[in-house]
């Protein structure tokens, strides 16, 4: 069957798809021709009998791989539409251009087989329902697929030849070079360059920590190179990364490391692989070349340097406690538990911020969780320091000439920094004016622009010569004959150096692991410390101790509080006896304020019944004024004023609870619905007893008048009983 014989009007009527694709953006500058060609295939399209309108070109995949690592927009909108049915032919170059992986080969060929698509390259016109086309367009999927597996193969096999070698010239960090053959790698010829990484080397070796070598560098003032990947280097303020970069990579010890992370692909939520970097440990390195080259220390002092750092992590059970820190306990990281082996905890309480240790296991002791150990640790760390100072008073002169040796040695580290950075700017500024004068003047475009390049090198160089004349002139004398003579007899009571003011709790903290590798602590029924100290190098010393009881006075509540919250929660709840108590200025038993939760604690202790609304009967019992206001039918204001006016009479239980109304039937009689004869209105009781209203209300709480509470309607109002003969005629009353 021909070509023409495959094209049916079917799929004229349909468009042709020419599908563009280059494998990387290097090829699509470089392959120009390959481009064009691709390009071309509308003609063909047009000579299989589609019209020019009806041909789709797509090239959004151009510089994109054909693998699958990438999502391919161009190749998605050609799957959707031939899915869709809209497409009559595929045409590209080579299948190899459609994909290089068989997931997304037969996924194309399953939708063109479904919706009668051709396919179509520069050998012919495939029918992917046909089994002989389909036969020969898998093969052809297979093949491209197993090409770009051995272009890789070849590629990769060849990187990882010349690696084991030592010879593949892979990015160097910042203080390396490669030398112009190619095949060796040296050490920066910039000794600003070179100097500023041996710096944070010494001074990772003094302090111990990466954040403080980048705290230095920032105290200091001093910049650092970044290399950009052209190789060119730029001098920025030090960054805390750089510092960790530059102490964790292997090549700064003269290695040679190859394949030392390995690309890992998962699937997403939405069903899209992803890739991620995962680090190899180093036992699992392609290549791993020892003094393969210069190195800014040597391997061992490397590998002392990862394990001094990942001890500054925060610390898992049975490791170490990460870096010392500020605080007052000196076994912070050393001391471990006597019953579980776990490291200690440092905790701090009371005023003081007394320092203690706790072990973060906890154990259930009669139903309750506790710490495994827990105890203070101001004994505990006399006890040991007092053995530690016994121990070291013996190698107090080697200890100073040591510290002397390394103070002459560490002196000068910063200000000979700031030396290579004047000289540094100092040929920046150079260079600077050999182009301005290499130009000529007349030329004022390029002129200006040089022109100001050398005054802001000139400006940096100034600022460089000015810190550098200063840091000079605040330089520390050295020590005199007489002074070092005073260092050693000094060094002979290291005691005194121990309590000196200028010696920190940091400092005496690396004293102590300099020669303590781990203090064991163990308690017993008693109330004594067992302490196991194991030094460096394997000797053991035992130490009991016995431990002082604090004393904690008992906590009790007052006596006529508890007696008051017994009354109370007869009548009220929790949060308004909380709010009676704190009224009358009554405190807990640790001179907090009362709250709900404490409240609810003293009644479960003293087992207090709890308030029951339900056993409150409404005759004769205290109500709470709003529902005494609501049985009365008054407002609550309105029953608030008259208990202020002594017309009902409240009572409390206690100063600053709230008022209660004793509902009685005498109280009920008070409030009628119906009209009483010898009662008059308020105003007509003033005019007639001539005295004011207070007068009447203050006769009305001490019994001299009678009173009641009418509602007729809406008018709602008091009326008041006259006396017979008290400034009216009592028949006259019923006028009123």
């Amino acid at each position: 069957m021909t070509e023409r014989d495959k094209i049916k009007q079917t799929h004229l009527s349909r468009s042709a798809l020419v599908y563009i694709r280059q494998s990387t953006a290097a090829q699509l500058e470089r392959n120009r021709e390959s481009t064009d060609r691709q390009y071309r295939l509308v003609e063909r399209a047009i000579e299989l009998g589609w019209r020019r309108h009806q041909v789709i070109v797509i090239d959004e995949d151009l510089g994109c791989t054909g693998s699958g690592a990438v999502e391919r927009l161009g190749f998605n909108r050609m799957a959707s539409d031939v899915g869709l049915g809209r497409i009559g032919i595929i045409i590209s170059l080579e299948a190899s251009r459609l994909a290089r992986n068989n997931s997304d080969w037969y996924h194309l060929l399953d939708l063109a087989g479904m919706t009668d698509t051709l396919i179509a390259d520069s050998d012919g016109v495939y029918h992917p329902r046909d089994f002989n086309d389909r036969l020969l367009l898998g093969l052809k999927g297979t093949m491209s697929e197993a090409e770009l597996h051995l272009i890789r193969a070849r590629l990769i096999g060849g990187i990882r030849n010349k690696a084991a070698r030592g010879k593949f010239r892979c990015p160097v960090p910042v203080g390396y070079v490669w030398s112009e053959d190619g095949d060796e790698m040296k050490l920066h010829p910039d000794e600003a360059i070179t100097g500023a990484i041996r710096n944070v080397f010494e001074r990772f070796a003094e302090l111990g920590s990466a954040r403080q070598v980048w705290l230095w560098f920032y105290t200091q003032g001093l910049q650092f190179p970044k290399q950009h990947r052209n190789g060119q280097i730029e001098w920025v303020q030090a960054k805390y990364w750089q510092m960790k970069e530059v102490l964790t990579n292997p090549v700064y010890a003269g290695v040679y490391a190859y394949g030392k992370s390995r690309r890992q692909g998962s699937v997403d939520n939405s069903g899209r692989i992803r890739y991620r970097v995962c680090q190899l440990p180093q036992e699992e390195w392609q290549v791993f070349i020892r003094d393969h080259h210069a190195g800014y220390i040597d391997w061992e002092t490397y590998k002392a340097n990862q394990e001094r750092m990942r001890n500054n992590f925060v610390a898992h059970p049975h490791e170490v406690e990460g870096p010392v820190r500020e605080g007052q306990a000196m076994l912070q990281g050393l001391a471990t538990c006597g019953s579980c082996g776990r490291r200690l905890h440092v905790h701090y309480s009371g005023q003081s911020s007394s320092p203690g240790y706790h072990c973060p296991h906890t154990v259930m002791i009669d139903g309750k969780a506790t710490n495994c150990l827990r105890v203070g640790g101001r004994q505990i760390d006399d006890a040991v320091v007092k053995t530690f100072l016994a121990e070291m008073n013996s190698a107090g002169i080697e200890a100073a000439i040591l510290a002397e040796e390394m103070v002459e040695e560490q002196r000068d580290v910063a200000i000979g920094q700031w030396r290579l950075e004047v000289e540094r700017f100092r040929y920046e500024a150079e260079k600077a004016e050999r182009r301005n004068r290499a130009v000529e003047a007349e030329n004022r475009l390029v002129a200006r622009g040089l022109e100001a390049e050398w005054e802001k090198c000139l400006r940096k160089l100034s600022a460089a010569e000015a810190e550098l004349t200063a840091r000079e002139k605040k330089r520390p004398r050295e020590l005199t004959a007489d002074e070092k003579d005073m260092l050693k007899e000094l060094s002979l009571d290291i005691e005194k150096v121990w309590s000196a003011t200028t010696t920190t709790d940091r400092d005496r903290k690396e004293l102590l692991r300099t020669v303590i590798e781990e203090v064991n602590i163990k308690l017993d029924q008693e109330f004594k410390a067992e302490l196991t100290i194991r030094w460096r190098g394997g000797a053991i010393s035992e130490l009991n101790l016995e431990l002082n009881r604090r004393h904690v006075p008992a906590l009790r509540t007052d006596e006529d509080t508890i007696e008051l919250v017994r009354s109370l929660a007869q009548y009220y709840p929790d949060q308004v006896i909380a709010g009676i108590l704190n009224r009358q200025g009554r405190r807990t038993a640790t001179g907090a304020r009362f709250t709900r939760f404490s409240v609810n604690g003293l009644r479960r202790y003293w087992k207090i019944a709890t308030f029951d609304p339900k056993t409150i009967s409404a005759e004769g019992e205290l109500m709470a004024i709003n529902k005494a206001a609501e049985i009365l039918g008054i407002p609550t204001s309105t029953l608030h004023r008259y208990v202020n006016e002594g017309f009902v009479v409240g009572e409390q239980l206690t100063p600053g609870a709230p008022w209660q109304i004793r509902i009685t039937d005498e109280l009920r009689s008070r409030f009628t619905d119906e009209e009483v004869d010898g009662f008059v209105s308020m105003r007509k009781a003033v005019s007639m007893l001539g005295v004011t209203r207070q007068t009447i209300m203050q006769k009305i709480k001490r019994g001299e008048l009678q009173a009641i509470y009418t509602r007729r309607g809406k008018q709602k109002e008091l009326r008041i009983k006259i006396p017979a003969g008290a400034g009216a005629d009592p028949a006259q009353l019923k006028l009123f």
